[in-house]
């Protein structure tokens, strides 16, 4: 029960206070005139006044509310660390069975999972949805059981009771870990990017000066070196092909280090081309001639060198030469000295008439053979005696021809194998495609036949040769898709394909395992030109593995789904293929700072007078102090007991009814009339 005196007034204070100073200086009037009966006056004007405010007296029957103390439990990645999960749940379960004991108080016990993403420690967020679940009056105290890193303390509420930081970890705890400043997105092929590292030690360090350090592209063997610690490492990475690059780095793990989820870093880098860089070589002015050269200068990325032969030497039409306004072109330099410098060279009805002699096509052999690529465009001079085939070039061409060329409409179709083969798989509207009209018989000897015309003969086979990759398309015909003779085709999207094949890019390999990274999901994809292939075996960051089983969703592309139980590096394997994906970074954000620390939290536990205690010494006490008092000490926290209430029943009782103010003030009034009266009298 409690009881006070509560006001109702009849007016607004103001008036009431304006009645009261009226009636003031009536009564002081009054008493200057020396009018025996002001005091009763002035008893009369209280009297009213009160009456005016209506005073009662409010009596409430409460029911007293326990203190509520929060309790956060960070169950976070870094959490699990040595033995810190361990300690952390005996000094929680502790530290709640001791504040049960106390009268009136309740314990929320609020675990905190790793963020969402890679988020980190969100113990400020926590905080904030328990104390909008609360109401502020009964929070006695907070306490977070955690190492000290948390990744949103701008997000911290205000306190309305003391803040306690119970942190594990040990004094001599010492972590290395791995940082990459600068890693570009993309970056241009031949051109070496510039990647900074950094090895630092954290904590109680042992003092070493030096670590190695394991550098591997795609998966591949490592190469090792002894690098500074400390220090910032300016390295130059060439990149090895387009696409996507996937380098790791790896610092071997040290001994008494606290954990190695932080020695490893992968930087993904796509690798794109400055120039693409064509050898047209055209055997003689025709129709087709001008469409390869629009589509390949319609490209701003591609450098062409077009190399035509306008006038063979076995034309006899009388001009003598000195008219001729023709430049000799410069075939030793392209064809001994610089044809390293080409990306691709294209042959477009070119036979043999003594222009290139057997030792440049020769060049061009090997040229293929360490890497280089060609396209083979045949006309009816590939079927001919001087036929390129006739020359060194033929131990690369994966098709003989037989001499024959068929002069007949056709439309060219996607064979079986090239459905699956990433250069043919998937273009679109193969039945609306426009006929072509010639077509070199050929017999393959190599290679993968993707495209097939007259009567399913072989049109465009892809080989590999060496290093290098040669495509041969047995017609000189394409230039009617471009024309948009019967509705074309796709021959800008054929020609792309082809070059980024031949350029060897990742996405165009015939067999290739990639996974394709969502959050903490990974789509892996693995295509092939065989009709099965086994599961793909997935190792996670702790060295488990797993048999994902893929499944055919078009032609030649399989694929399957998997969940990566944590953030971090993954690596696939499948027969002799491997890939490497990272779901999220490499070293997760829990793991970027691991050694416990009181710092960040400092400054907001100072302010409410809440205390910084390593559970290493022991769990604390738990004692009653006053707000505004130090919450603290060696070997104890305090709380704030907080006295909150509810209230069951109110009961008013006026102190002034109507009837006593009445009474009171007629008798006051009556009776300083008779006392002035007899005054008078």
């Amino acid at each position: 029960m409690s009881g006070q005196i509560v006001f109702d007034p009849l007016l607004p204070w103001i008036v009431i206070w304006a009645l009261a100073a009226l009636a003031f200086a009536g009564v002081a009037l009054a008493f200057w005139r020396g009018l025996s009966g002001w005091a009763l006056r002035a008893l009369a004007g209280l009297v009213l006044i009160a009456a005016l405010s209506q005073p009662s007296w409010q009596m409430e029957d409460r029911a007293p509310l326990s203190d509520i103390v929060l309790m956060l439990v960070d169950e976070t990645a870094s959490q699990r660390l040595a033995e810190r999960a361990g300690v952390t749940e005996a000094a929680a379960d502790r530290l709640e069975a001791e504040l049960l004991a106390r009268p009136n108080t309740e314990v929320r016990r609020i675990p905190v999972p790793d963020g969402e993403g890679d988020a980190g420690t969100q113990l400020m967020t926590a905080l904030s949805t328990a104390m909008a679940e609360e109401p502020r009056a009964r929070i006695a105290g907070i306490v977070l059981l955690s190492d000290g890193r948390l990744h949103d303390l701008e997000r911290a509420p205000s306190l309305p009771a003391p803040l306690h930081l119970l942190m594990t970890g040990q004094e001599d705890d010492w972590d290395r870990r791995l940082l990459v400043k600068n890693a570009p997105a993309f970056a241009i092929l031949g051109e070496p990017v510039e990647l900074t590292l950094r090895i630092e030690d954290d904590g109680a360090a042992p003092g070493e000066t030096e670590s190695e350090i394991e550098i591997s592209v795609d998966g591949a063997e490592p190469q090792r070196f002894r690098v500074p610690i400390g220090e910032d490492l300016t390295l130059p990475v060439d990149l090895p092909h387009g696409g996507l690059n996937v380098i790791e780095f790896v610092v071997p793990e040290a001994v008494g280090e606290l954990t190695d989820r932080n020695n490893r870093a992968l930087v993904q880098i796509n690798g794109v081309r400055d120039r693409l860089r064509v050898l047209l070589v055209s055997g003689e002015p025709h129709a087709g001639g001008r469409t390869w050269r629009n589509l390949l200068k319609s490209d701003s990325s591609v450098d062409l060198v077009h190399f035509t032969i306008l006038r063979p030497p076995d034309k006899q039409d009388g001009v003598p030469v000195s008219e001729l306004s023709l430049i000799a072109f410069p075939t030793r330099e392209l064809f001994l000295e610089k044809i390293d410098d080409f990306d691709l060279i294209i042959f477009d009805r070119y036979k043999r008439r003594g222009i290139l002699p057997a030792i440049y096509l020769e060049n061009v052999r090997n040229y293929v053979e360490k890497g280089g690529a060609l396209l083979v465009a045949a006309g009816p001079d590939f079927a001919a005696a001087d036929s390129i085939y006739r020359s060194p070039l033929a131990d690369i061409i994966p098709a003989e021809p037989t001499a024959r060329v068929l002069d007949q409409g056709y439309r060219p179709a996607v064979t079986d194998l090239g459905k699956r083969h990433p250069v043919t798989a998937g273009l679109l509207g193969e039945e609306d495609w426009g006929r072509w009209l010639r077509q070199v018989e050929v017999d393959p000897v190599s290679g993968d036949v993707v495209m097939s015309g007259l009567d399913d003969r072989p049109l465009l086979v892809l080989d590999r040769v060496g290093e290098g990759r040669v495509a041969l398309l047995a017609s000189d015909q394409a230039w009617l898709w471009t024309r948009g003779y019967e509705g074309g085709g796709p021959q800008l999207e054929l020609l792309r394909r082809l070059a980024h094949w031949m350029m060897k890019e990742p996405e165009l390999e015939e067999e290739a395992l990639w996974a394709e990274p969502s959050g903490q999901t990974m789509r892996i994809v693995r295509r092939s030109l065989s009709g099965e292939v086994g599961a793909v075996t997935v190792t996670d960051p702790d060295g488990q593995e797993i048999e994902v089983p893929l499944e055919e969703v078009s032609p030649g592309r399989f694929e399957g789904v998997y969940d990566g139980p944590e953030i971090g590096l993954y690596r696939l394997a499948e027969g002799d293929l491997s890939a490497v994906v990272g779901l999220g970074p490499a070293a997760p954000r829990e793991f970027i700072e691991t050694i416990a620390s009181g710092a960040p939290l400092e400054p907001l536990i100072d302010g409410v007078r809440g205390g910084i205690l390593r559970l290493a010494e022991g769990v604390p006490s738990v004692r009653s102090v006053r707000a505004g008092r130090p919450a603290a000490g060696r070997g104890w926290i305090g709380i704030t007991p907080r006295e909150a209430y509810e209230t069951l029943d109110i009961r008013q009782t006026p102190l002034m009814p109507a009837w006593l103010v009445l009474l009171l003030a007629a008798t006051m009034i009556v009776g300083a009339w008779l006392r002035e009266g007899r005054g008078r009298a």
